[in-house]
C-alpha cells in the first residue's frame, strides 16, 4: 500500500537520487510516467521466479528457492590483469563474507519499467537466490549522508570492515581505512595499495564509495574462468544464465533478469514473434518493455 514503507531504490530519472520506497517516492515516479499503484493505493508487484508482470510498472520480488546451491571460484593469490574488467548492470562483482554474491547495479526502471527493489541493507532475492547490490556493512552511513529515512538493522555497521572479496581475489572494504581515515588515492575502480590493519603489509584492496551505488565499477585483477555456477533454474549464474566477469556470455535467462521479466515468458514471446528472426518490437510489446531495453539486454543485440 502507498501508506507503507518498503526498501530503497536509486532512481536515475528526473530528480535522481537514493530514495526510500514510500508513497511520496512512488507518486513522484507517477508524475514521470511510471505508475506502480492503482486507484486504491495498492502497489503492483510480481514474483519473478514464478510469474511475469501484468502491468507496465511493477515492483519485482522473488520467493526463496531453498534448494539453490552456488559455487564460486576466487583466486587465493590475486594478480593484476593486463586490462581492467568493466562492471556493468547486474555484473557479478564478488562474494560477501556471509557467502552472498555481490552484483552490480540492478536494471534501471527507465529500461525495463519494473523495479527490482532493494531492502534497506542493499540486497534482494532474484531467481537465483539472495544477492547484495551494496556494501551492507556501511550502508547506514550513505543513508545519513544522503538524507534517506532508512536503516539497515540486520547487519553490523562498520565503515572500516571488510565486506567481501571481488572476483579477482582482492578484498573489498567499507568507505574508510582501517584507522578511520578517508582514502584519498583510490584508482578508477575504487581501490588502492594500503594497510588493512595496524602493523600489517600494504596490499591492494577495494573501498566502497561514499554514495550510492557504492560498489567497484571495474576489477583490476585476473578472474577465474567459469567463476560462478549454481543449480538455480533461473537468474544470473544458472546453467542457462550468464557467468561472472570472464565467464560465459549471457543467454535468455540473464536477458530476462536484466529486463525484469520471467524467462519462460521471454522464450514464449520470442517464439511467437518468429524465433531466431523474431520481430523485437513484437517481443517488446508482449513483455511490456521498450525495444531499446530489449536490444541492450540481448546477448547479440539485433539492430
Amino acid at each position: 500500500m502507498l501508506d507503507e514503507k518498503g526498501g530503497v531504490w536509486h532512481w536515475d530519472g528526473d530528480e535522481a537520487g537514493l530514495y526510500r520506497i514510500d508513497g511520496d517516492f512512488l507518486k513522484m515516479l507517477s508524475t514521470q510516467g511510471y505508475t506502480f499503484y492503482n486507484e486504491a493505493g495498492e502497489v503492483y508487484s510480481f514474483d519473478i521466479r514464478t510469474e511475469g508482470p501484468t502491468t507496465s510498472n511493477e515492483c519485482i520480488q522473488a520467493t526463496v528457492d531453498s534448494d539453490v546451491k552456488m559455487t564460486v571460484l576466487i583466486p587465493i593469490n590475486p594478480v593484476m590483469a593486463d586490462k581492467l574488467t568493466s562492471l556493468e548492470t547486474v555484473s557479478q562483482v564478488g562474494i560477501a563474507l556471509d557467502g552472498v554474491p555481490i552484483f552490480g547495479d540492478a536494471p534501471s526502471v527507465l529500461d525495463t519499467g519494473h523495479m527490482p527493489a532493494l531492502d534497506t541493507c542493499g540486497g534482494h532475492i532474484d531467481p537465483g537466490g539472495v544477492s547484495w547490490h551494496a556494501t551492507a556493512t556501511d550502508v547506514n552511513a550513505i543513508y545519513k549522508a544522503e538524507g534517506v529515512d532508512a536503516k539497515c538493522s540486520n547487519v553490523t555497521q562498520d565503515q572500516t570492515a571488510q565486506f567481501g572479496y571481488a572476483f579477482d581475489g582482492f578484498a573489498m572494504y567499507g568507505t574508510l581505512n582501517y584507522d578511520g581515515s578517508v582514502p584519498d588515492d583510490l584508482d578508477q575502480c575504487g581501490g588502492h595499495v594500503g594497510l588493512t590493519e595496524k602493523g600489517g603489509e600494504a596490499v591492494y584492496h577495494y573501498h566502497a564509495r561514499d554514495s550510492f551505488p557504492n560498489l567497484p565499477t571495474c576489477l583490476v585483477g585476473v578472474v577465474a574462468k567459469d567463476n560462478f555456477s549454481t543449480n538455480a533454474s533461473g537468474g544470473l549464474g544458472s546453467s542457462h544464465g550468464g557467468g561472472g566477469p570472464g565467464g560465459p556470455g549471457p543467454d535468455f535467462d540473464s536477458v530476462a533478469e536484466a529486463l525484469g521479466v520471467d524467462a519462460d515468458l521471454l522464450e514464449q514471446a520470442i517464439k511467437e514473434a518468429g524465433g531466431r528472426d523474431a520481430d523485437l518490437s513484437q517481443v517488446a510489446e508482449a513483455l511490456r518493455v521498450s525495444v531499446d531495453a530489449l536490444q541492450k539486454a540481448m546477448p547479440n543485440p539485433k539492430k
